[in-house]
């Protein structure tokens, strides 16, 4: 009896241990879920999640009069790395601190700044595109995606009310590290990223005020900026030089800010999830465009494909 029980348990060890090789050998893990649907899951953003859900904010004031004082108390309390992102949390640059009356201020903080992000930290819709940026007039602030998965999101200052950064679906074209501006010849720009070649407008580095400021251009932090610059794709013109064949990474503009309202980051001690985007609704905004996306995703692949290494060069055309 004891000997046909040994028998048993020897069989069944032997049919776990096939089992389990078999599960690898088809790309199957111990969870019942293939390989490729966790990779496909992308990063694990649960802790990212909690942080924000946790997040609260309070005042800091810059009292008529006392601003001198209140700022070395600031400047005392935080750090650099703190104030830098307290400043970024209320869509500001160092050089315009001035301007503020009141800063937001986070309960605490995080190494990661994607915890204080008012966009979703997973797009399912944009599973499939390798590279996304999106950035949203209403919180004045961009997000990028790489296959759905936020791995970026920054303030910015869109374009004033009389010179609105163009809404809708764009693509990136050229860059340039030092571009000068075709509106003033003194405005030099860092960094530029064009998204629309004839009307001239792109993201780069350039003052962050508190509020949409530029000449249509989308404005950016010097960090923000730079990282932008190497991650977003060129686009890739004919051998000649004078027409684009492959266009870049998707862009998209959307929303509507509110001029005569308080800015809705000020609004973060009362309500900490004010700023919030969700899914859904960035979704919707995405969808009709969608088609497009896929279209020249799929053009892109097939040019570099087809074109010698040497032509694949994003620039601005030669005529």
């Amino acid at each position: 009896m004891i000997l046909r029980r040994n028998v048993l348990a020897v069989a069944l060890m032997a049919a776990a241990v096939f089992s389990t090789v078999q599960c690898k050998k088809d790309g199957v893990n111990s969870d019942g879920k293939s390989q490729t649907e966790n990779i496909e899951k992308g990063e694990d953003f649960s802790s990212l999640e909690k942080a924000r859900e946790g997040m609260q904010y309070s005042i800091f004031v810059f009292p008529d009069g006392k601003k001198d004082s209140a700022m070395k108390a600031f400047q005392a309390q935080f750090d650099t790395l703190q104030q830098y992102n307290i400043l970024a949390i209320n869509r500001l640059d160092k050089k315009h601190i001035s301007n503020a009356d009141t800063l937001v201020v986070p309960n605490k903080f995080e190494q990661d700044f994607r915890a204080y992000s008012p966009f979703p930290f997973k797009m399912e819709i944009l599973r499939d595109v390798p590279k996304f940026v999106v950035f949203s007039y209403p919180v004045q602030a961009f997000a990028v995606y790489e296959k759905g998965d936020l791995k970026k999101w920054g303030p910015t200052s869109l374009g004033r009310k009389d010179k609105p950064t163009t809404a809708g679906l764009h693509f990136t074209n050229w860059k340039k590290e030092l571009h000068q501006s075709t509106v003033k010849d003194e405005w030099m720009l860092p960094y530029n990223f064009n998204i629309e070649n004839e009307e001239g407008i792109g993201w780069h580095e350039y003052d962050l005020p508190g509020y949409p400021a530029s000449h249509s251009c989308l404005r950016l932090l010097h960090n923000d900026a730079v990282w932008m610059y190497d991650f977003a794709e060129q686009w890739i013109l004919d051998k000649d030089g004078n027409t684009p064949i492959a266009k870049g990474t998707p862009v998209l503009v959307y929303g509507d800010y509110n001029w005569d309202g308080p800015k809705i980051w000020k609004q973060l001690a009362k309500n900490p999830k004010i700023t919030n985007i969700s899914e859904q609704d960035l979704a919707a905004q995405i969808q009709p465009y969608k088609a497009e996306i896929l279209k020249e995703q799929e053009n892109r692949a097939t040019v570099i494909k087809t074109t010698p290494e040497s032509e694949i060069e994003g620039k601005m055309p030669a005529k």
